[in-house]
């Protein structure tokens, strides 16, 4: 049976998804444990089994929230939804991504002779997300109204530990691995999601050009961008 484990990494980005939570069958209220200080609500959505946490900024928060949603919850699915930077040609403010496949921008050991956003030893460093979510999110970003006159591209994700405000270091990324957009969990997640075997896609709404630098401009789209990104995994999460 289908359970969604649906990560973001602030609570404004998995606050309405919360909000639409039901109990499961047998629970008279949405059940609620903590695991290493992030909080996990279990419960149902559209009578479908979910599971929504808020990770914390960062790679390493994000991986250990999706290795808890495997482990301690049993997830079969990971929907990581929030916020990026675009860097892609044609991508706008309030225009949307869906991961195809997502890398590391700031895996550097080319001193040992691997090319940049190459992790050493592992069989791959590009995490390639579910064709079936993808397209789960195509058919619902076309059936939502609301987001009419904004557009989806799917493509590469770039993650790192950085807030990316500067336009040198964002041609930097867009030279070593060609994002359309960039943030800071997207690709632990699909990491973490690939060594366990569990399909997973990362959909983001860009808050942002990634290189303006004004704090405000930012500020402004946050709320909007990821309330836009939260309407479309609720939908999706019907269509696979």
């Amino acid at each position: 049976m289908k359970k969604i484990g649906i990560i973001g990494a602030m609570e404004v980005e998995i606050s309405l998804l919360k909000d639409l939570m039901t109990p499961n069958e047998k629970a008279k209220r949405i059940n609620a444990a903590k695991y290493c200080g992030t909080e996990y609500f279990e419960g149902l959505i559209d009578e479908i089994p979910i599971v929504v946490a808020k990770s914390g900024v960062g790679k390493v928060n994000a991986a250990l929230c999706a290795l808890t949603m495997i482990y301690k919850f049993g997830v079969t699915h990971i929907i990581n939804t929030g916020i990026a930077g675009a860097v892609g040609k044609g991508l706008d403010v309030l225009d949307f991504v869906v991961s195809t496949q997502a890398v590391y921008h700031d895996m550097d050991a080319t001193g040992f002779g691997y090319k940049p956003t190459e992790i050493p030893q592992m069989q791959t460093s590009c995490f390639i997300a579910d064709k079936t979510m993808i397209r789960a999110a195509q058919k619902a970003f076309d059936g939502i109204p609301e987001l009419k006159g904004h557009k989806l591209m799917s493509g590469r994700i770039a993650s790192g530990d950085q807030f990316i405000s500067d336009k040198q270091v964002k041609n930097r990324i867009r030279e070593i691995c060609n994002p359309l957009c960039v943030e800071m969990e997207g690709a632990s997640i699909a990491h973490t999601a690939f060594v366990n075997d569990i399909p997973f896609v990362i959909i983001r709404c860009m808050s942002d050009m990634a290189d303006d630098g004004h704090e405000s401009v930012y500020s402004f789209n946050e709320t909007n961008a990821a309330k836009m990104s939260a309407a479309l995994v609720q939908k999706m999460i019907k269509l696979f």
